[in-house]
């Protein structure tokens, strides 16, 4: 877990990005705001085989755009261009992030395949997405490899086609980014309670609560996940590993 913190860094965490591996092959799942650091802790920083960004919210893919420079200027040498999947629209959206949008350091850096739902081959994983409540596109994906599955939640309210996508996966990583109480604003993410709903419904084998905002209480997520799931269930820290 290079970052887990909801919608802006925290004291202990930078915001959405998770590295998994299989076989030697490295996809980065989302990276935003301060992932970049926390690579560097597990990977080099030309060790990336892809990147799969769920949507385009500064928090879930900003840390490109330093990334970009890591990777176009290391005294290694420009490495071939990263495939960077994600939805419509991806490759507009880092280009306004810079001051004048630099076309050669872009494009020679990132190749970016922009797709919407489906099943994709990235290395050795079978990538499925599915597109969740949130006011913006939003992938959902299952990440499977070996026999054993993943499913990352990305930002989500209620979904339906989220519980059919977790559905008996071993590991998954699900938004818990508001409590129940005070009510949340609808339709753009969901509570610890309906995090575990949804993990409940769809017969995972763990749970692991994600996206939290930093002015909330982790203990008091769980505990409402827990009104609603009984499978093993933790909070997401920054650096945690896990071998699904």
């Amino acid at each position: 877990m290079l970052g887990c913190s909801g919608t802006f860094p925290g004291p202990d965490s930078p915001c959405s990005a998770y590295l998994v591996e299989h076989d030697g092959y490295r996809l980065v799942l989302d990276f935003g705001n301060g992932a970049l650091g926390q690579l560097q802790r597990h990977v080099g920083l030309l060790d990336v085989d892809a990147v799969y960004v769920s949507h385009l919210h500064g928090d879930h893919c900003l840390d490109l755009v330093p990334y970009s420079y890591a990777r176009r200027y290391h005294p290694g040498g420009t490495p071939p261009a990263l495939p960077v999947y994600g939805p419509a629209g991806l490759c507009e959206r880092i280009r306004a992030a810079y001051e004048e949008p630099p076309e050669d350091l872009l494009l020679g850096v990132f190749d970016f395949r922009e797709t919407g739902p489906g099943t994709h081959r990235l290395g050795p994983f079978e990538v499925t997405t599915a597109v969740v409540n949130h006011p913006v596109e939003s992938h959902a994906l299952r990440v499977s490899a070996g026999g054993r599955t993943l499913v990352y939640s990305a930002d989500t309210a209620v979904s339906a086609p989220l519980v059919e996508l977790a559905r008996g996966c071993d590991l998954f990583l699900c938004e818990a980014s508001w409590l129940s109480e005070p009510a949340p604003p609808p339709d753009i993410h969901l509570t610890g309670r309906e995090a575990g709903e949804h993990a409940a419904r769809a017969g995972v084998g763990r749970l692991v609560l994600t996206h939290v905002m930093p002015f909330h209480d982790p203990e008091a997520l769980l505990a409402e996940a827990r009104e609603a799931y009984d499978g093993p269930l933790e909070q997401a820290v920054c650096g945690a590993t896990y071998e699904v």
